[in-house]
């Protein structure tokens, strides 16, 4: 009996860092495979959180850290690669340090009519991740097809055509938070989408934020947890330093989680920036600051656990999403062992 469906996580999501060389294109490999979105941000430095993906095209920029509609940012990612992307001048700063969190889904996309809008779909169901664009007919609680072949967990959805609209995180139907604010989760339900093993719905409230806009174009990132490789969900913080313990079933390679009755930073984590338990590299999807080192997180063979009083464990209850390094057990046989 398999213990997961995915032996080498790293064929799906990987993380890439690299050091700018001052010229007005570099070439950034080791991502391992052709990666359709790709996020980055810069690490020494503060600037935004770029986030770029096939469905919409290279340079066709949106920012986690801001309510900006899509732009043309004609120095930000150039080309989408085999193993990697050719990035502009935007983050090729001559010895400035970069990060990009890289996910694999099936390329520029294709139609999808499984919901009362066409939308155009870029899904890897192995994964269980997609892509999905769609422009809005205005009217309530629409539905959209995702591509999966499950029912998404959380799924992250922005207004691309308008710089007035916050990014919304959905959790499990249940919740939804701002990626771009500290603001705590808003569990009424005019307010909520909700998703089924094929579609999105969007919210009975008309609200141009989350769906429903007339005529508006939309981005969703969209994520079903895979037994083995990705694992959402809720744990309680207990306010203590020998602080909360999550399992994941594996050894995490990137960790986000954030607070929910309250208000608080979303918190991103890696496997791949320098710090090491428990002094762990800290960046933030809602700000544009610069990394910080930080003792708040154990990345752990079968999950994570919080080091820290505050931050990730105060006494309240947090969101995450983590994907793994290598699973506990696999068919390849690999160890999975903490940092």
């Amino acid at each position: 009996m398999a213990y997961t469906t995915i032996n080498k996580s790293t064929d799906y999501f990987n993380t890439t860092l690299w050091t700018g060389d001052g010229n007005s294109t570099q070439n950034i490999t080791g991502t391992g495979f052709n990666a359709d979105w790709i996020w980055l941000k810069g690490r020494s430095g503060a600037g935004d959180h770029q986030l770029y993906d096939k469905v919409r095209g290279v340079q066709k920029m949106i920012i986690s850290n801001g309510t900006n509609a899509e732009s043309t940012n004609s120095i930000g990612l150039q080309t989408f690669g085999s193993d990697g992307f050719t990035m502009g001048s935007d983050m090729t700063g001559n010895g400035s340090t970069f990060v990009s969190w890289n996910w694999l889904a099936n390329g520029a996309g294709s139609s999808n009519t499984e919901g009362d809008i066409t939308a155009t779909v870029s899904a890897n169901t192995t994964s269980g991740f997609s892509i999905i664009k769609f422009t809005s007919a205005g009217s309530v609680s629409q539905t959209y097809g995702h591509g999966l072949n499950g029912t998404p967990k959380l799924w992250i959805i922005k207004d691309t055509s308008q710089s007035s609209n916050n990014w919304q995180v959905y959790y499990n139907g249940t919740d939804r938070l701002k990626l771009d604010t500290t603001e705590a989760t808003s569990t009424t339900a005019a307010y909520l989408m909700s998703a089924n093993a094929t579609t999105i719905t969007t919210p009975s409230n008309s609200d141009s934020a989350w769906g429903n806009g007339n005529g508006i174009n939309y981005i969703t990132y969209a994520f079903q947890e895979i037994k083995g490789f990705s694992k959402i969900g809720q744990y309680t913080g207990n306010g203590n330093t020998d602080g909360a313990f999550v399992y994941t079933g594996f050894k995490p390679a990137f960790v986000l989680h954030k607070r929910t009755d309250n208000t608080s930073d979303w918190d991103l984590f890696d496997n791949k920036r320098v710090g090491y338990n428990v002094d762990n590299r800290i960046l933030a999807p809602n700000t544009n600051a610069s990394e910080v080192t930080a003792t708040k997180i154990d990345l752990l063979s079968n999950g994570f656990k919080l080091r820290t009083s505050t931050g990730g464990n105060y006494s309240g209850t947090y969101i995450y999403m983590a994907f793994a390094e290598a699973p506990l057990v696999g068919s390849n046989n690999i160890p999975a062992t903490a940092r």
